[in-house]
Formats: C-alpha cells, structure tokens, sequence
C-alpha cells in the first residue's frame, strides 16, 4: 500500500480517492489547501486552509494534537489502562523505560484514533520541547475498535514512537505515544531526518532538540492510526471528553495548572503556518 500510495498519477490518484469516497462518506477534501494531488500519498497527508483549526490558547488547556475519535480515556488505576473494555495493559507495557511510565501512575489518558478519511498531521498540545524519540518497531495490526476487542495488548504490539513533552514545570508532566498501523504503517517527524516505519535500520533512541509552539505541526502519518496522550495526576479531563466524541486538533483536551508566567488568555489562536 505504501509502494502504490506513492505513485504519481494524477489519474490513478483521481480514481483512488474516487474508490475510497465510496467507503468514507467523512473524506472531506474541500478542507485541504488543495483537491489536486499528485498521488494518493499526497491526499493523505494533505494540508488544510489556513484557520480551520483555531487552538485553544489557554495556558491550562492540553489542546489536541489531531483530528481523531476519543477511544478509551480516563484515569490510569495505578498502573493499568484499557484499549477497549475488558482488555487492559499497563504503562509498562507500552512505554518500555520505566523512568518515563513511573510519571503517569495515576494520570490520565486519552486514545485517540484517526481514521483514514481524518486530516492525518499531528501537532504540538502544548508549548513544549522534545530532546529525544524513542522508537520501537513492531507488528502493523488494524487499530479499529473490532480488532482492538480481539488482539490482546494491540498498541504495545505494534509499531510506536515515545514522546516526552518538556513542559516547563517538572511536576506537569505530557507524553504522546504515536502507535502505527496497518497498510503504510510510517511516521514522519520534522525534527528528524528520515520517517520512522518497518525499514528504519538506526537507533532506537533518537537525540533531537525541537523546541514547538502550541500547534505547531510536529509531523504527520501516511495513513490513519491512533496518538495514546499520557498526562500526569494532576490533569483531568475536559468536559465532553468520552469514548466516542469526535475531536478536532487544537479543542480542549485535557486541563491542568496553568505555567507560571505564562498569559491567562481565554482566546483562540490559528494553527502556525508551517
């Protein structure tokens, strides 16, 4: 899929996206800077106009880093979390350095999965700095709520990055788990040099120094997959999120205490044009 996702035909393309219309009544293409596209790739990945998503400004808002639907959420018992009901994992489980999972015992969650026809970039919930990701390969399981009820501890099977969000107070702590997924399978940060998918051949751990405004865009999947935000015990959740809400990137997502020194402004301001 990956292979013929990058093929540039115009035509092709056009048929493509005609096909996958048929499937995906949300495939809302009059939102992108533009309906022409080369390839299928390009669809996927596309950008949208200028102001679409306004981001929650407001220094105590953890604003959403995409589109997606709201999975499981909620508070982590200790050290326990679900994919889905009745089928739990653990921090652990997920996140391998357990320095990085300690912060979260008790915290909060959110799954959020973005489905193929959703705008596919990611971006920053917070103004943050990420020194390091942390990439483990793994299997390409389908991500939908059907198979997240069938295969036991999906997301820390499959291919997945770490992110730790320095936020500027050491006791507020944020972390985002990008999780890949069947048929492209990649994630492309723009702070590293090559995309992270099955033919990634370098170190796992992976030095970076990028410093990120509040929705600025960090990188993006080449097909639908699902972002695990972790925040410590001291965030909640904002209202109206729950399993199954659909969410815009820069909304509300989570609410904590607002930096120090940082402006209380209760207005929204546009996605950074990057």
């Amino acid at each position: 899929m990956g292979r013929f996702s990058r093929i540039e035909s115009p035509a092709l393309t056009r048929l493509s996206i005609a096909v996958w219309q048929q499937f995906a009544d949300d495939l809302r293409l009059q939102d992108a800077q533009t309906q022409q596209f080369r390839s299928l790739q390009e669809c996927f990945t596309r950008q949208l106009k200028p102001g679409l998503r306004p981001v929650d400004a407001r220094p105590e808002i953890v604003s959403s880093p995409c589109d997606a639907l709201i999975g499981a959420c909620g508070r982590i018992q200790g050290n326990q979390l679900f994919q889905a009901k009745g089928f739990p994992y653990t921090l652990e489980d997920l996140i391998p350095d357990e320095r990085v999972a300690a912060r979260y015992r008790n915290g909060q969650f959110v799954t959020l999965r973005l489905k193929s026809s959703m705008y596919h970039r990611f971006h920053a919930p917070v103004d943050c700095r990420v020194r390091q990701v942390n990439y483990i390969s793994g299997d390409t399981w389908n991500v939908n709520p059907i198979a997240l009820k069938k295969v036991e501890k999906l997301f820390c099977k499959n291919e997945r990055a770490v992110l730790e969000l320095e936020c500027g107070h050491p006791d507020y702590c944020l972390t985002l788990v990008p999780v890949a997924a069947i048929l492209v399978a990649s994630m492309k940060f723009h702070f590293l040099p090559e995309p992270l998918d099955l033919t990634y051949q370098g170190a796992n751990r992976i030095p970076c120094d990028a410093r990120l405004q509040k929705g600025e865009e960090m990188g993006y999947f080449q097909h639908g997959s699902t972002i695990i935000a972790f925040a410590s015990e001291q965030y909640h959740l904002c209202p109206g999120i729950a399993e199954g809400h659909s969410i815009k990137m820069g909304e509300a997502l989570l609410s904590g205490h607002p930096v120090t020194g940082t402006k209380t402004s209760t207005e929204t301001t546009p996605t950074p044009d990057i």
